[in-house]
């Protein structure tokens, strides 16, 4: 199988190999099933990432290929996302507890990418491949999954096993492929005194 194994990022600053290393593909192998342990681990240090003052304003939806549960998230993403998506062996809804006693729980939504960015790095770490999206239906996938007006899908991200470049559209591969950019460091510094 033709994958990609190196896109390891240009960084300004030397930063720790897991991190330079992770990339969000599109490619699955739509073949395999999901690493039950590592999707564990995964959640785990989801668990252990940071919250503010311990609140823990967030919850996941996990849902293996397969499943309803995936068949709803499926029908949920948007254009190019559901082109792709589907060959993940799961998809995992990032919700945050945007309100918790009719008292709006501010950090919920900062505590919900922290999470998710923890889920990414211990995947990574153990031979997962992910992809986060932002482009989904949230009211529907609030009523898929019963979800009260105190809670906020955030994210979607499809986790799996990295799959063969060979086996996708010429597009997919050009997405693929292409260059890892990011803006300098130093533009993104509003104050650096």
């Amino acid at each position: 199988m033709a994958t990609l194994t190196d896109r390891t990022a240009d960084t300004d600053a030397p930063i720790i190999d897991i991190l330079a290393e992770r990339w969000s593909t599109r490619i699955f192998d739509p073949e395999a099933v999901i690493d039950e342990t590592a999707l564990a681990s995964a959640l785990e240090a989801a668990r252990w990432s940071p919250t503010a003052a311990n609140t823990q304003a967030w919850r996941v939806i996990v849902a293996r290929r397969g499943s309803a549960a995936h068949a709803h998230i499926m029908s949920a993403l948007a254009g190019f996302n559901s082109v792709w998506a589907g060959d993940a062996a799961a998809l995992v809804v990032f919700v945050a507890e945007t309100t918790r006693d009719g008292q709006p729980m501010a950090w919920a939504q900062y505590d919900t990418g922290q999470v998710a960015a923890h889920f990414t790095v211990q995947a990574h770490a153990d031979g997962l491949s992910t992809h986060q999206m932002g482009g989904f239906d949230r009211d529907a996938l609030a009523a898929a999954f019963g979800l009260s007006d105190d809670f906020l899908p955030v994210t979607v991200m499809a986790v799996g096993s990295l799959g063969d470049i060979r086996t996708v559209s010429a597009e997919l591969q050009a997405r693929e492929t292409a260059p890892r950019e990011r803006r300098p460091a130093a533009d993104s510094v509003l104050v650096n005194d």
